[in-house]
């Protein structure tokens, strides 16, 4: 029986769904052939056109993709500076401490022209200094606060008026600061390096005041510790703040006026603690000495608060702060808490300032709240009267620190790290009859640490410090660095 046969004997006995099962099997088997056979029939053909279209298409699309974004930098960062004709004769000190002209665009405004011979000598200043303009003209605006001063409308729309300036400059965030505000540039630039530029921020920190916050708005950065908005959010102010200021003339300020205009715009303030107004008196060593975990950005109010150093000017004071700035500006001001523990001691560091060393042994939660060496704006002792915790001052002469100020700072070659040098600065009591070492023997304190440019990368985490054995007379040795893995304040 030839296969032919056996086929014709074999199908009857096939049902229906064996013969469909039998096909999808065929179909199967040839699809993959047929397509194949029509894959080699149209790759022989001329395909230079679907080349060309591919080519073109990448190369668009490659001009299409923009570089990475760059990263913010100090000539992104345009300061508008309020000052007056004045005050500026005696101010322009203030911005010559941190002003960089070759690194930083900015316009500082003024009511009216300065007298002639105050403009003649200014000339010498034109290198060191912004360019000075005059602001527009705003009499047309009214003003009904008892308690102000109609210039408050010309201040507040330094803004807009700073952004018309922007001529095709690199522009990301426009600055505000009155004329004796203290930058600490390289900080803000840390600061703002975290937000989008082309989103809308408003930037800036409260008052120390709590009453001066209620009195105003705790939504509100204040504009002598300087705020910043983003260019996007500028553009917008700038187009609406004329309608704006219409709104508003029983307001006090130029901060607030800004700050409604905000609340028009929908855009909160973004706190960030390192722009300080000062709404203070008397000595802010407290408020230094325990400086929030958080870069120091901008100091204001300098001509009421005493000077930060003792027995300087204030200006002679803050250009002691130049050295360390340049040698390590993340860590100005940062605090570091330690043991000595062979003589039950408190040691402080707020590097690139002071170190407090104190007798017996302080928790850190203590030591890094503010001690009230300051009066808050209304000029009274009420601790209530701050928008932080504050800790009083010690009656006890066995608890008053030995302070130690800054007298200079180096960097080691050798080992890359920074040497500072604090000098004792009087002695507290020493009618003290705790048994416990007496830091009076203590004339100086040398600190080393090395610098640490991306501190604020990381999330905020207070230096450690360690009191190193020394060989030096009337020495203490501290290093400061980075906490090492499971390092914490603690006494063993």
């Amino acid at each position: 029986m030839g296969p032919a046969m056996q086929h014709e004997e074999l199908s009857p006995l096939l049902s229906p769904k064996a013969h469909h099962l039998r096909l999808r099997l065929l179909l199967s088997l040839l699809l993959p052939l047929l397509l194949q056979f029509l894959y080699s029939t149209h790759s022989s053909c001329d395909t230079s056109h679907i080349d060309d279209f591919n080519h073109h298409h990448h190369h668009h699309q490659a001009e299409a993709i923009s570089p990475p974004p760059t990263e913010t930098a100090l000539h992104h960062i345009v300061f508008g500076i309020a000052s007056s004709a004045k005050l500026w004769h005696h101010r322009k000190d203030y911005l010559k401490i941190w002003w960089q002209p070759d690194r930083m665009p900015g316009v500082v405004w003024l009511d009216k022209p300065l007298p002639p011979h105050e403009a003649a000598e200014g000339e010498d200043d034109s290198t060191l200094l912004p360019p000075v303009k005059i602001s527009s003209d705003t009499s047309g605006f009214k003003y009904k606060n008892p308690k102000g001063h109609h210039s408050a409308v010309r201040i507040s729309r330094i803004v807009s008026e700073t952004f018309r300036q922007l001529d095709g400059e690199e522009a990301r965030w426009l600055v505000m600061g009155d004329d004796d505000t203290v930058f600490v540039a390289e900080n803000l630039v840390r600061v703002l390096s975290k937000y989008d530029h082309n989103q809308y921020h408003y930037i800036g920190s409260w008052s120390e005041s709590h009453l001066q916050n209620i009195y105003f708005s705790y939504n509100m950065g204040y504009g002598g510790g300087g705020f910043a908005i983003s260019y996007a959010l500028a553009r917008a102010l700038e187009r609406m703040q004329d309608r704006c200021l219409w709104r508003y003339p029983g307001l006090y300020g130029s901060d607030d006026r800004v700050q409604a205009c905000m609340a028009e715009l929908g855009v909160p303030l973004t706190r960030e603690p390192g722009f300080h107004q000062f709404d203070v008196y008397g000595n802010v060593f407290g408020l230094l000495a325990a400086h929030p975990i958080t870069p120091l950005i901008s100091l204001h109010h300098l001509d009421v608060v005493e000077p930060i150093f003792p027995k300087l000017t204030q200006f002679q004071a803050l250009q002691r702060l130049r050295t360390p700035l340049k040698l390590d500006s993340a860590a100005l001001m940062q605090q570091s808490i330690c043991y000595d523990q062979t003589r039950s001691w408190t040691v402080s560091v707020s590097w690139g300032y002071a170190v407090q060393i104190h007798r017996g042994i302080y928790l850190p939660r203590d030591m890094e709240t503010p001690s009230r060496t300051f009066l808050h704006w209304y000029k009274r002792a009420d601790p209530t009267g701050f928008e932080f915790n504050t800790r009083p001052l010690s009656k006890n002469p066995c608890e008053k620190p030995f302070i130690y100020f800054l007298s200079d700072a180096t960097r080691d070659a050798r080992t890359n790290a920074t040497v500072s040098e604090y000098v004792q600065h009087g002695v507290p009591s020493l009618d003290c009859k705790w048994k416990i070492a007496d830091p009076s023997r203590i004339r100086r304190v040398e600190v080393h640490k090395k610098p640490n440019p991306h501190l604020w990368d990381k999330a905020p985490r207070r230096n450690c410090c360690r009191v190193l054995p020394t060989k030096k007379k009337f020495t203490m040795e501290v290093n400061v660095g980075e906490c090492r893995e499971d390092e914490i304040v603690e006494l063993r």
